[in-house]
Formats: structure tokens, sequence, C-alpha cells
């Protein structure tokens, strides 16, 4: 098996156990037994667990960015593709395996220990705010507008990962509506 076949089986275990059960609660062996590379192998590619753990986030984060984006792109309606951000989280929090947002349980469990943790919680929240950003910039609303939106759309993740209920994303798109009819 190749370095990049490896590493894709490496990170495609990772994920599922990560995200699934939490960082510290999974070990180097588990994600060796779950991807099927060896243990030598498995740290020759990422020779940390932190390293690891940095390479899932930044990975999820290119999907999870895309597929909001390609998602939002369909509505062509600029207003109603910032009301779309919440249909999209709605969707996202009713999958099966959600167990709320990545970065954040990510900067829970290892955010002051990793300074590599913390940095990708924060590129990836930094990230999603400047999209919103340039969602309310495309729709010629007032920028003051993308904080109040990006803190609805966060208390939203944070909400259904804690309850497991996909009902804050409608409430915090209700909410947003709200803000963009009294704009």
């Amino acid at each position: 098996m190749d370095s990049a076949t490896a590493r894709e089986r490496v990170l495609d275990a990772a994920e599922e156990l990560l995200y699934g059960r939490g960082i510290q609660s999974v070990g180097m062996d588990d994600v060796r037994g779950a991807s099927g590379v060896s243990l030598k192998r498995l740290y020759q590619l990422f020779p940390a667990k932190e390293l690891l753990v940095e390479a899932y986030l930044e990975r999820r984060d290119v999907r999870w960015r895309g597929g909001l984006a390609s998602y939002v792109e369909r509505e062509p309606d600029p207003e109603r593709r910032i009301l779309a951000v919440f249909d999209w989280l709605q969707e996202w929090f009713g999958e099966e395996d959600f167990r709320g947002c990545a970065w954040i349980n990510s900067y829970g469990e290892l955010g002051a220990l990793s300074e590599r943790v913390a940095g990708q919680a924060r590129a990836h929240k930094a990230a999603f705010r400047d999209y919103l950003g340039s969602l309310v910039a495309g729709a010629g609303l007032p920028d003051g507008l993308t904080g109040a939106l990006y803190l609805l759309a966060e208390g939203a993740m944070v909400t259904a990962g804690i309850t497991g209920s996909a009902r804050p994303a409608a409430e915090a798109r209700e909410a947003a509506r709200s803000l963009l009819a009294a704009r």
C-alpha cells in the first residue's frame, strides 16, 4: 500500500473514531486496528496523535465548507442564501452520526493543551464567519449582520450537539429571518 492510500485509510479511521468517540478516548492502536495500517506505518505518517488530529480536522474542514457552499449556492437569491446556511445545518444536525461540531468538540478536549488543535478550531471558525460575511455582502446587507448570524449558527451547533436535536437549526433560521426582515 502506498503512502497516499495508507494516509487516507488512517484519516478515514481517525475521523470515524475521533468524531464518534472523542479524541481522548481513542488511542493510536484503535486507529491502527480500524485502518488496517501497521502501527509502524501509522507513526511514520503521523509521529504524534496531535498531528493526526490536526490532519483529521484539516481534511474535514475542506469537506464541511465545500458541502455547505455547494448547498448554499443552489439558492439563486442572495438573501435566501443566508437562510440556506441554516437549512444546511438542519440537514447536518439530522444525520445519524451527528455528534456536534468537530472543531468545538476538539477544542473542548484539547484546545488548552494543543496549539495545533486550537489553531485548527480558530481557523475553521474564522473561515465560516468569513463565508457568512461574503453572503451578507453578496446580498447587499450591512456587515454588522455577520456577527449576529455567526453567533446564531454557532449557538445552534453547540445546542444541537448537546441535545441531539436538529431543532436548533430551525430556531436559529427563524431568528436569522427576523434579523434580515428588520434590517
